[in-house]
Order: structure tokens, then C-alpha cells, then sequence
């Protein structure tokens, strides 16, 4: 599928391609969106702007000189962008074209960006914008989501622990979840570190003029103050993990606790019934009349007064 944004007016216009992008010829546009394009879709673009979109394995390339880098009439960068789907955090690569002042985008899974940045243009005059602009845009929107994404983790961590705090909730369940809260935090980490490797890679280029200097270092400082972010989010996610770990530690003592004192508490009758089950021949108490009924008390005797003695030392 491929979206057209075009000038119009001085507006933005957002319009999917129905039979062939040659219908777009005497439109000004600023953003061609690839996504999952037919290799009919693909062929007619490259044709059409003289470009060629990268391989996924280039894409997905994660060395430096392939996150961003500059020809004659092009710039290409390659960014990884966070997704959440089912509960779970994972990303996809999506790559940057830009050439004669027209952003190209190219992926293959769902990304809203361009859909984003056209609600965030409705309310705006943008009759100098071209594809630097629309690129530093799209940019900009995905470090607020990204953003969004860390506020969800926060929450989530919260809920966590709630429920360690409150509801004394120790199961194999809140482990799991904070490993995979740990995993997404990794993820998001990662991803907000490309995207300033991409920035700070913009902010060294001749061909984005100084007046998007100042909105560069603003992003960059954005994305700094979100790495600082993730930072928190681990440090309270292993603090979690060590809470947890503890409380259940103190759960599995005190379940041992219990079995030992028990242990203890069955010894001294144990000990007299073995006495007394003793094969000798002569045993004073197998001819007395009373000697079961005191064998019982005694034993019963002795586990009273052990309990007795380990309350009195405050070990129950």
C-alpha cells in the first residue's frame, strides 16, 4: 500500500494510492508511504522518483555507517520502530529515503507515523515544509510515542507493585511479568538510542539547514531525558525483582520454620516411644498396671513443654 502527503493550499493532504501514483505527477509532495508495497507498487516508485529502496537485510543492519548515510542527491537512515502487540514490546525496521526534498518511508508491518504526523499538521500553515521537515516530524512523533510506551511500562510497574505490596500476591506470574517488563524496557532502551544515533547523525549533515538546528538539540535532549527514564524504570524493576525475591524467601523460611519445629516438637516423643519399644526382657514398666497411660502423658508432657520453651525464647 502506498500514502501520498502533498501540499496543497498551504495544507498537508493525506491520500492512499488506488490504481497507479501517476495520478499524483502535478501534486507537491512532501512523503511517499511504502507499506508491505507489491513489488508492482515497489517497481512503479523506484521508477517513478528514480530511487532504489534498500533490501530488509540492510535495513536491519545495525552498524553505524548503515544507520545513516549520505550520496550525492540522497540521504538514506534506517531506524527501528517499537510496537506493542498482544501485551508484548517488540520492533521493526523501517527505512528513510530522502531525495528531491520528498521523504520516502519503507516497511513492512503497520507503522502510523505518516497517519500521526498528518493529524499534527492539520492545525498548522506549511507552505516551506518539504521532506527534511516531514522527516524531523516523523521523528518527533516517534520519540512521543516511544515516551508514551515508557509511561505505559510505569504503569504497569506500579501495578506490580501494588500488587506485591498490598495484595501479598508472591507467584510465579509477577516474576514473569517483570522479566518481560525488563525485556520492553531493554527494547525501548535500544530503540530511543537509534533513533539518537539517527539525530545526532542529522545534526553533523550540510543538507538540513541551521534553522533546524535548535529543533535537533531539543529532540536529542528529549531522547537523553527518556534514556534517563528507562535507566529508572530498570532500577525499580530489579528492586521489584529483589523485593519479590525476598518476600519469598521469607515465605519459604517460614515454611521450614514451621516443619522444623514440628520436627522438634515430635522428637522427645519419638524418643520415649522408642524406649519403650525396646525388646529387653526384663523392663520394669511392661508389669505395671499404669505404665501405657504414663508412657502417653510423658510424651504428651514432652512436646508440651518443648512448645513452652520455644514461645518463652520467642521462636514462635
Amino acid at each position: 500500500m502506498i500514502t501520498f502527503l502533498y501540499k496543497e493550499n498551504g495544507r498537508v493532504h493525506m491520500e492512499k494510492v488506488r490504481d497507479s501514483i501517476s495520478d499524483f505527477g502535478d501534486k507537491e509532495i512532501i512523503g511517499i508511504d511504502l507499506e508491505s508495497p507489491t513489488p508492482e507498487e515497489r517497481k512503479q516508485v523506484e521508477s517513478q522518483y528514480n530511487i532504489k529502496l534498500l533490501s530488509w537485510q540492510k535495513a536491519e543492519e545495525i552498524e553505524s555507517s548503515s544507520r545513516y548515510f549520505e550520496t550525492d542527491d540522497t540521504i538514506i537512515a534506517n531506524s527501528n520502530y517499537m510496537k506493542m502487540e498482544n501485551g508484548r514490546y517488540d520492533y521493526m525496521p523501517v527505512s528513510f529515503i530522502i531525495k528531491h526534498q520528498i521523504l520516502f518511508s519503507y516497511h513492512y508491518d503497520k507503522v502510523d507515523s505518516f497517519k500521526n504526523v498528518y493529524s499534527r499538521l492539520q492545525a498548522q500553515s506549511v507552505t516551506d515544509m518539504d521532506g527534511y521537515d516531514l522527516f524531523l516530524l516523523v521523528l518527533d512523533v516517534r520519540i512521543d510515542y516511544d515516551a508514551d510506551l515508557l509511561e505505559a511500562v510505569g504503569r504497569s510497574i506500579n501495578q506490580i507493585s501494588k500488587k506485591i505490596r498490598i495484595d501479598r500476591d508472591l507467584d510465579e506470574e509477577s516474576i514473569l511479568q517483570i522479566t518481560q517488563l525488563q525485556e520492553a524496557t531493554m527494547l525501548l532502551r535500544e530503540n530511543i538510542m537509534d533513533k539518537q544515533r539517527v539525530m545526532s547523525a542529522i545534526l553533523k549533515s550540510e543538507r538540513f539547514v541551521n534553522k533546524k538546528e535548535g529543533r535537533l538539540r531539543i529532540m536529542l535532549k528529549d531522547t537523553g531525558s527518556l534514556l534517563e527514564h528507562t535507566a529508572f524504570s530498570f532500577e525499580r524493576l530489579e528492586f521489584l525483582q529483589d523485593t519479590l525475591m525476598g518476600l519469598i524467601d521469607i515465605e519459604q523460611n517460614k515454611i521450614i520454620k514451621m516443619f522444623s519445629v514440628v520436627a522438634v516438637v515430635f522428637m522427645p516423643p519419638t524418643l520415649i516411644a522408642s524406649m519403650y519399644g525396646m525388646n529387653f526382657r526384663i523392663m520394669p514398666e511392661l508389669s505395671w498396671s499404669f505404665g501405657y497411660p504414663f508412657a502417653i502423658v510423658l510424651m504428651l508432657a514432652s512436646s508440651v513443654l518443648t512448645l513452652w520453651y520455644f514461645h518463652r525464647k520467642g521462636w514462635l
